[in-house]
């Protein structure tokens, strides 16, 4: 039998976490502010999702539009907050000004979360050299997905590098999980997963009014059909 997709929604509160379970997604990723491509969320937003949905949260670690880590100390505060609030999974990623991993900034976050498991975001999209960010953080602890579009300007441009990736699963550097998502539709997903690919992640197409709008269980049960399970 084949591997259920993992298919990850994004919500930003309670009601977007009911129907985003109830429609079929296996995770959800937790995030405030969609203006500002997601930050991190309330602590009472994470409490009360992970009170209200059994299924993983990842709680997004971002206070600032854009890819620089900003304050260190401020980041780990709220990877803290966060922890204590009941959050046990996470997503992050920091690049230097010169397109490079942060790799300062992901350190500090990273032992504070003591070995949760997280996602490097699609700041890899915008790095200077993917390859060299992957082998940059191959052994860093609990880091176990990448989200990634392929390329900065979404899945569409990005395919090519998706499928490459792909291929490459297993080799140092590539272990981790492709996490597919920005700009993605239904009609990539056959060959994502011809490719390999096992897991998914929507936001907009997940509200059929847009950001302004709820998550739509329909909308979510729509995406679980077509990746199976």
């Amino acid at each position: 039998m084949s591997k259920r997709a993992v298919l990850e929604v994004i919500a930003l509160d309670v009601e977007d976490a009911v129907a985003a379970q109830a429609g079929g997604a296996d995770r959800l990723e937790l995030v405030t502010d969609m203006a500002a491509d997601g930050l991190t969320p309330a602590a009472e937003t994470v409490a009360g999702i992970r009170a209200a949905v059994d299924i993983p949260v990842r709680v997004m670690l971002r206070l600032a539009d854009g890819f620089a880590a900003g304050s260190a100390e401020r980041l780990v505060a709220a990877a803290r907050t966060m922890r204590e609030a009941g959050a046990e999974e996470f997503v992050l990623g920091f690049l230097d000004p010169d397109g490079g991993v942060d790799l300062g900034a992901v350190e500090r976050v990273a032992r504070e979360l003591e070995g949760c498991r997280w996602t490097f975001h699609r700041a890899i999209d915008r790095a200077a050299d993917r390859d060299a960010l992957r082998k940059q953080l191959a052994d860093f602890p609990g880091l176990d997905t990448y989200l990634t579009a392929g390329a900065a300007d979404g899945v569409d441009a990005g395919l090519p590098t998706l499928l490459a990736e792909a291929r490459r699963r297993g080799e140092p550097g590539y272990e981790q999980r492709l996490l597919v998502g920005g700009g993605l539709r239904l009609e990539h997903v056959p060959l994502l997963l011809e490719a390999g690919i096992d897991a998914f992640h929507i936001g907009g197409a997940a509200r059929p009014r847009g950001w302004d709008g709820p998550v739509s269980a329909e909308a979510v049960a729509e995406w679980r059909r077509v990746l199976g399970g």
